[in-house]
């Protein structure tokens, strides 16, 4: 029987993953191994599987040689992306399309979504036309993702569709918009308390439901590497709007961290993805309606800032990697993945990055510093680690 084995190659171990095929033959030794452009390599194996990982027991003195990840399509592959009404949500399921996967994309219903009210904000149905527009098959659902019932019912009507296939999930849905980035500095003891549930009931606890629901189904199909993106913010590392909304953000982070430290052995990568200023509708709409809502130099970032499918494309190249495995448990932050992988925004430009400098200083409101504060400036990861390190002594 002939099986199409992807793999990952090392001196010792081939890692399982979803990249280029490796042709091997289970009934003959010695067994072919086939890399196109390499030549074939037959080495006499035996081959031991436990969960996801084929391990290679070599009885000769050939050498392999690490291979870098190869990049392959997204076609055939199943995807959900929450909260993709607009904004983020809905560039990321446009760049998924585009690639080819088939997407769920999910949203409130048109009588409790701010579309209803504000025409340049698109509907989830408008969303899913635009998506199969780019090639890939979509399928919206009206999901209240307050309401972990719905979710639930959600992920059971995408396992039924799919015959249990769910390759990759992206955790955008955010119900608090309106809450934050508004201006309003009031702190905490100032604030109603309800805030935290507007915040972090769908912005965090819904976000733990979708991963659980998600994961039951990925692990069901242990050889075929899956992928869970949580979308975080800068807002996770520094202080941003208000307390409950860092506070959602970094457990996202550390949310992801610990997922992935428990799905290490397994098919699952999870990470949480930090994009920098994203100019999507409302953001726009705002600076070019109350400028006082920011102040110059953060308008000038957000306008300057990443298209809404940038994230897209760093999920898209993520998904695609034979090699995904190595982000596992990471916060990662867009622009380094456009660094990484070579890729720029969907208008050609290489957005900023949020180590640089000023950046970070107009986010905390120094904007007169920002504002002359070379691009080329920028934090290295360790300085990063050491900024955020909350241990004083």
């Amino acid at each position: 029987m002939n099986s199409i084995v992807p793999v990952a190659i090392c001196d010792s171990k081939v890692s399982v993953s979803n990249s280029s095929p490796l042709l091997i033959n289970l009934k003959n030794a010695p067994i072919p191994i086939i890399f196109p452009p390499f030549k074939t390599i037959p080495i006499p194996i035996c081959i031991k599987i436990k969960r996801v990982c084929v391990t290679f027991n070599r009885k000769s003195s050939s050498s392999l040689h690490y291979l870098k990840p190869v990049l392959i399509t997204l076609k055939g592959k199943v995807a959900i992306v929450t909260g993709a009404s607009r904004g983020v949500g809905k560039g990321i399921a446009l760049q998924l399309c585009q690639a080819g996967c088939t997407v769920f994309i999910t949203g409130r219903r048109p009588e409790n979504s701010a579309s209803s009210q504000v025409s340049f904000l698109s509907s989830l149905e408008e969303t899913a036309k635009e998506c199969r527009d780019r090639g890939g098959e979509c399928y919206p659902y009206y999901v209240d993702h307050s309401k972990m019932d719905e979710v639930e019912q959600f992920f059971k009507d995408v396992a039924e569709k799919t015959n249990n296939q769910l390759d990759i999930l992206v955790n955008n849905a955010f119900s608090a918009v309106s809450q934050c980035g508004t201006g309003d500095n009031s702190r905490f003891f100032e604030r109603d308390p309800k805030l935290w549930d507007d915040v972090n009931n769908v912005g965090l606890r819904n976000h733990y439901y979708c991963s659980v629901y998600a994961a039951r189904i990925m692990i069901q199909n242990p050889i075929v590497p899956c992928l869970i993106v949580n979308i975080s913010s800068v807002g996770g590392g520094v202080y941003l709007f208000n307390t409950c909304y860092g506070v959602g953000k970094c457990a996202k982070d550390r949310m992801a961290h610990d997922m992935g430290h428990e799905l290490q052995n397994t098919n699952i990568t999870v990470i949480s993805l930090w994009p920098g200023a994203v100019k999507t509708e409302l953001i726009t709409n705002l600076i070019k309606n109350k400028d006082e809502s920011f102040g110059e130099a953060q308008n000038e970032m957000f306008m300057n800032g990443e298209t809404t499918e940038y994230p897209g494309k760093a999920i898209v190249h993520l998904a695609k990697d034979s090699n995904m495995k190595k982000w596992n448990s990471a916060t990662i932050i867009t622009a380094d993945l456009g660094n990484y992988y070579g890729f720029r925004d969907i208008d050609g430009r290489k957005p900023a990055n949020l180590r640089q400098v000023n950046a970070i200083l107009a986010l905390q409101g120094y904007t007169k510093l920002a504002k002359w504060t070379p691009n080329w400036l920028k934090f290295t990861g360790w300085q990063i680690s050491m900024w955020l390190n909350k241990f004083k002594y």
